[in-house]
């Protein structure tokens, strides 16, 4: 059997059209989602040393976060760009934008690749990520397109997700789903939520960008879910539809039980004495500066 490589062009329309379709689920799991994901975006904000009147971007938003929590940081004296590259997640945050109050910095939210900024040069005292560069096709490239919007010392601090095995808020049900579908190992060179976890790796890409004072960290995000039902919810909310589709036609419908039982069972373990279900995942963490 011949095996096709990655194509760049192709790989990004596919997740262009998630995204696009993941759009109103993420939306709907977004309160849950941040039990875990809010202190990521405080540390990111700490350690990108926000401060009233800074101009931040922020890549890959989603619906609207870390951007939104930044804006409250830098105030109206501030401004933060925010953009993703689905049309549908757009138009959510820039309606959630529209709800902040006047005591936030305005927020510009753009459909926009991070490998082409179309962003003037040295205008941004900090860009924020979280957990969106990993999807980048080319690293170097897209580090290199972040150096260019900073100013001369601006900081990047963005999250990456660490090894599969470290990050069961994400890779507990994937991990059912791939051997349920049997799916294919995806072609060499495509991106995935786990292509920066490698430190020395991602460090050394960041600093043939043109970054010093590189660090590569860990941060645990604090998940947890009311009980194993909420993990099976995330999943059948927040999947692309063609995971969907697969459950479909091998089993004879999306709903089929013994799929989404399989993934509550995964999480099993991990249920506390509380009866809740603790998903601690760690995270990487980069800080750099132009």
């Amino acid at each position: 059997m011949t095996t096709t490589g990655f194509e760049p062009a192709r790989f990004k329309a596919t997740q262009r059209a998630n995204w696009n379709a993941m759009s109103g689920g993420w939306l709907s799991w977004q309160d849950k989602f941040e039990r875990g994901a809010t202190p990521v975006s405080e540390h990111l904000i700490a350690l990108a040393g926000l401060r009233p009147g800074h101009r931040v971007l922020d890549v890959g938003t989603g619906v609207g976060e870390p951007a939104l929590t930044a804006a409250r940081v830098v105030g109206p004296t501030g401004h933060v760009t925010a953009i993703d590259l689905a049309e549908d997640m757009v138009a959510i945050a820039t309606e959630r934008a529209a709800r902040l109050d006047d005591t936030a910095a305005p927020v510009d939210v753009r459909q926009g690749d991070v490998e082409t900024l179309d962003l003037p040069a040295g205008s941004y005292d900090a860009v924020l990520s979280r957990w969106g560069l990993m999807f980048a096709v080319d690293h170097i490239a897209a580090f290199r397109a972040v150096a260019a919007v900073l100013r001369p010392g601006g900081t990047l601090a963005a999250s990456v997700w660490g090894e599969p095995a470290e990050a069961p808020m994400v890779s507990r049900g994937f991990r059912v789903l791939a051997q349920r579908l049997d799916l294919p190992k995806p072609p060499p060179g495509e991106p995935n939520p786990y292509s920066m976890a490698d430190r020395e790796q991602t460090e050394l890409e960041l600093r043939a960008a043109g970054f010093t004072d590189v660090e590569v960290t860990d941060f645990t995000a604090p998940f947890w879910l009311a009980d194993a039902d909420e993990y099976v919810e995330f999943y059948r909310k927040c999947s692309p539809p063609a995971l969907l589709g697969m459950i479909e036609q091998r089993y004879g419908s999306a709903d089929d039980p013994g799929t989404w039982t399989a993934i509550a069972e995964s999480v099993a373990d991990l249920r506390a004495t509380d009866g809740t279900i603790r998903l601690p995942s760690r995270t990487r963490v980069i800080r750099a500066r132009r």
